[in-house]
């Protein structure tokens, strides 16, 4: 194999958790001097090449494999962007919990619901419609969850009051009405 492809693949692979020259060094089977040439030059490539929009960056001792300051806009574009895709029902209904009770733990989530949601939670929070607002002082200190601003210019409100009163018999009928009111602005 090419060693500044296998740098390069390693790199990519870890994300942002990086890799320091040590850990490429015991990857690579390469001297962490020729693991350092190995960063170099690639860093080199990618600044030359106006057609690639990488770099390399290095910070805590950790390399990584990231993008041009230039494209930092547009990122910031494409991350609103899967936003655009529906979000699953069960998506919308955990959403709907945490608007209407916030702030809640995953566990009272979970109690409403009947079934896990830590999954959905960490999508919704992908998607910065919620996150985690503080925690409660109980053993294991679980997170308190909460809807973002963003998720009111996603739904399209300026607060939380502006959000339709339901009772608890009608919630989920409320839901649908709420978010598909949401999906048919949007288009």
């Amino acid at each position: 194999m090419n060693k500044t492809a296998t740098c390069e693949l390693l790199l990519f692979i870890s994300g942002e958790a990086g890799l320091s020259l040590t850990e490429l060094s015991a990857l690579t089977e390469l001297s962490k001097q020729a693991c350092q040439q190995q960063i170099e030059y690639l860093n080199d490539k990618y600044h030359t090449d106006s057609e690639s929009a990488l770099t390399i960056i290095e910070t805590a001792g950790k390399f990584r494999l990231s993008t041009k300051e230039e494209f930092a806009e547009l990122l910031k574009v494409y991350a609103k962007t899967p936003l655009n895709q529906s979000l699953s029902k069960s998506a919308l209904e955990v959403l709907s919990i945490i608007a209407y009770k916030q702030p809640l733990t995953r566990l009272e989530i979970d109690q409403l619901r009947g079934v896990n949601s830590s999954g959905v939670i960490s999508t919704l929070r992908a998607f910065d419609l919620v996150e985690k607002v503080g925690v409660v002082e109980a053993p294991g200190r679980p997170g308190l969850y909460a809807t973002t601003e963003f998720f009111l210019d996603y739904i399209g409100i300026n607060s939380l009051e502006e959000l339709p009163t339901i009772d608890e018999a009608n919630f989920a009928t409320e839901e649908q009405i709420l978010f598909n009111e949401s999906d048919e602005n949007e288009n």
